[in-house]
């Protein structure tokens, strides 16, 4: 990006507000209720319990100049089928991950690579989330990625952080990730 194009993308930013839609999925489990909790809360409250999503729930949360609609999709297998349904057009997919659970792994690998597969989402930047990583034996981005097969993903932006939801660590990171891609669309997925 040019230095013209950054200055007018500013601008723009002072008087127009950017939209954009991001879905959760991962497997169940993996953190994307607690995730959507600390981003559309700023925190995340103490004394209450994640109640696992049963379909899904959305919120919608402004950062600055942008509003962010969030999908989160629950992650047992009768829902699965309803992550492309609801990944279609939108700016970003996250795929949330127990860093921890590395038994299920393969599983996540599996409909990860089985959700980016579909024609309708070619294109979508893709962040994955390592999420647990304030607990023992939770893996790093790099073993994610490895476990994951990242890096046989070549047809989008695909991007790999280590968070925790719960305490909060990389939230930032990860806003700033989801808001710089605001303005992007992949241009075959509307």
């Amino acid at each position: 990006m040019g230095l013209l194009d950054k200055f007018v993308d500013w601008v723009k930013g002072l008087f127009w507000k950017q939209e954009m839609e991001i879905t959760l999925v991962g497997l169940q489990g993996a953190g994307k209720t607690t995730l959507l909790s600390a981003i559309s809360d700023g925190k995340l409250k103490a004394d209450r319990d994640t109640i696992p999503t049963i379909g899904l729930n959305t919120r919608k949360v402004t950062k600055g100049n942008v509003s962010i609609k969030l999908w989160d999709i629950g992650g047992q297998p009768r829902f699965r089928a309803m992550w492309e349904r609801y990944c279609r057009g939108v700016n970003s997919i996250v795929f949330v991950v127990d860093a921890q659970d590395q038994a299920n792994f393969d599983a996540a690998r599996m409909c990860l690579h089985d959700l980016l597969s579909k024609q309708a989402l070619a294109g979508i930047p893709i962040l994955v989330l390592g999420n647990k990583n304030d607990l023992h034996d939770a893996c790093d981005e790099k073993a994610i990625a490895a476990a994951l097969e990242l890096n046989k993903i070549n047809d989008r932006e695909v991007t790999c952080y280590s968070i925790s939801a719960k305490s909060y660590v990389n939230i930032d990171v990860t806003m700033n990730w989801l808001i710089k891609h605001a303005g992007k669309k992949a241009s075959n997925s509307q």
